[in-house]
């Protein structure tokens, strides 16, 4: 009898994250696993120093909320998640969660690193793994700019090859109905395209999920969009 532990949980949330209305998802990922909130803002970086610090304090805050320990894993550019130092934050993760900014950015800083090797190890031995907007969408082979998607993307974190994420998708829909779907749908049928709305997650991996919170997931394809409640289960071939 092996004692491996099997993954944990993965989490790609449209928005929320650190908020006191995502309090009780978040805690219900960390549940019966080490208190420890790892934390990484790396997303964040190009948006400037305040709004770096801003993410920690969220990031602190809701930890205390929960009753566990915050620990921000500082990965402000690529040197830094080829720091050993840095990597060995991660160990004895409970909760591991990438938030939100700049997906490219994030992907770029973390591809094959020894820090994105130490979250891809945690969580293959029983952490829970989270992205929330950046986050989600880093997982994927390939992320696009939100911000200019005329201009391409770049190469994602490959954890989630099967998947392409469109976080905040309710927003997105209500201020670009068309544009952002047609961009993101990929030629390759074997890419599963969800939308995910606000304050909304769908939870499981790699292949078996859930959708959790206030609102909607949303498979997208040629033909349209299907709208996945709060408690629906979805399969997405891998």
């Amino acid at each position: 009898m092996s004692g491996a532990s099997a993954p944990g949980p993965l989490a790609l949330v449209g928005s929320g994250e650190y908020l006191p209305q995502m309090a009780d998802f978040e805690g219900s990922l960390i549940a019966g696993r080490p208190a420890r909130y790892v934390q990484l803002a790396t997303a964040a970086v190009p948006d400037g120093k305040a709004t770096l610090e801003r993410w920690h304090s969220l990031g602190i805050a809701q930890a205390n909320r929960l009753g566990v320990e915050p620990v921000i894993v500082p990965v402000n550019e690529r040197s830094d998640a080829e720091n050993p130092a840095i990597a060995s934050l991660i160990e004895g993760a409970g909760l591991i969660y990438l938030s939100g900014g700049h997906p490219g950015f994030l992907a770029e800083t973390l591809r094959e690193t020894v820090v994105w090797s130490a979250i891809v190890e945690a969580w293959k031995g029983g952490s829970a793994l989270a992205g929330c907007s950046a986050g989600a969408m880093a997982f994927s082979a390939w992320v696009p700019s939100l911000r200019h998607p005329r201009e391409g993307g770049t190469e994602g974190l490959g954890l989630l090859p099967h998947l392409r994420v469109i976080p905040h998708f309710d927003a997105f829909v209500s201020r670009i109905p068309d544009m952002m779907t047609r961009f993101l749908l990929p030629h390759d049928p074997d890419i599963t395209v969800l939308g995910v709305d606000e304050e909304t997650a769908i939870v499981g991996g790699l292949t078996e999920w859930v959708v959790e919170g206030r609102s909607s997931a949303w498979r997208l394809t040629a033909n349209g969009r299907e709208q996945l409640i709060n408690g629906t289960t979805l399969t997405t071939p891998f």
